[in-house]
């Protein structure tokens, strides 16, 4: 290669460098709906394939994936609408509720009085009087009120957009699967050579795994705790049975359906069931997250517990929800590249003399 030929590729390699991370940074508000969308896409593939064997043609090309995108909505939109219907009706008797609660104030209930005398005069101070100075209810202005609502309709519809352009994303990437896998394929044989369709898939083996452990998980944490609610007279047990296997999907999300589990039963009078709850959520909570998630994740990627552990926490630490399936692959292809280079089995078939 002369010198001008070197001095042409580096500069074809900046450029593509700054055209990358301009155009990253251009689309950087919808890096999440484009993930999302790989991520559900690598999901469903296998049901996809099944189904387009079964309804082969060129209308269902374009039907097919339609009709898996309406599904993946349904799916999403169904529980949100009911859940957002469901507190909507309660909304006028809370407000109401509050509203009496900030002019009269909340009278100490019974089972405070046999705690500790602290107790009964901090509710009195902060909770019972509406005159007091220290009246918590009495610093929550209308104004604050209505400030937190807009910011909550504002990132409700940024999240819609978000979700209307996965589900756009999610279309394409269905109708063009065979492209994309081809493309995708040659691609990391040139970048990686033959080591990369194996790191492909090891990253889609993972992805397809933290769903497995996060839905199965979930549903399992929900039927539990469903049921440590009923036996303790908990309202509404099956409703916060199925918030608890949403929010199980979430590492440790189950905790906070558990604290409100907690918090009715301390309003009917049973402080008892209320740490019953809290204990035996607990005790759950880490046989889930830290045993059964990473043994189902960690048995499809033959990753060690304690990656799975640190890919999940991490990547949720960092990514937030969408970590939840970056941080696993990414410990799953690590691991493998290094069980690669210890075994000799990377590029050039040896490993490195020293």
């Amino acid at each position: 290669m002369t010198r001008r030929e070197s001095e042409a590729r580096r500069a074809r390699l900046v450029l593509v460098a700054l055209l990358v991370a301009l155009a990253l940074w251009i689309v950087r508000e919808f890096l999440p709906a484009l993930a999302w969308a790989v991520i559900i896409a690598v999901a469903i593939d296998p049901l996809y394939l099944r189904l387009r064997r079964r309804w082969n043609g060129r209308i269902a090309r374009v039907l097919l994936p339609a009709a898996i995108t309406l599904a993946v909505a349904l799916v999403v939109l169904v529980p949100l609408l009911f859940a957002i219907g469901q507190a909507l009706a309660e909304a006028r008797q809370i407000a109401q509720g509050f509203e009496w609660a900030r002019n009269n104030g909340i009278a100490p209930p019974a089972w405070l009085d046999g705690t500790a005398p602290f107790a009964r005069s901090w509710w009195q101070a902060h909770l019972a009087d509406p005159h007091a100075p220290g009246f918590v209810l009495g610093r929550m202005l209308d104004v604050d009120v209505v400030m937190h609502g807009r910011l909550i309709g504002s990132n409700l519809m940024h999240r819609a957009v978000v979700f209307a352009f996965t589900l756009m994303t999610l279309f394409f990437l269905l109708r063009d699967r065979d492209a994309i896998v081809e493309q995708c394929l040659r691609a990391s044989d040139r970048v990686f050579g033959p080591a990369g369709e194996r790191i492909g898939r090891q990253a889609i083996n993972s992805v397809r795994a933290t769903i497995d452990g996060l839905v199965l998980v979930g549903i399992g944490e929900g039927a539990v705790m469903t049921i440590v609610y009923s036996l303790l007279g908990t309202p509404h047990p099956i409703m916060l049975g199925t918030l608890t296997a949403v929010a199980a999907t979430i590492p440790f999300g189950a905790a906070v359906m558990f604290a409100v589990a907690a918090a009715l039963q301390i309003a009917m009078g049973s402080p008892v069931n209320a740490g019953i709850i809290v204990v035996s959520g607990l005790i759950v909570l880490a046989v889930a997250d830290h045993l059964v998630r990473p043994a189902i994740i960690g048995g499809a990627t033959r990753l060690p517990f304690l990656w799975v552990l640190i890919g999940i926490l991490g990547g949720a630490a960092t990514f937030g929800i969408l970590g939840l399936f970056v941080g696993p692959a990414t410990m799953a292809v690590l691991v493998m590249l290094w069980r690669d280079f210890a075994d000799g089995a990377g590029q050039g078939g040896e490993a490195p003399s020293e």
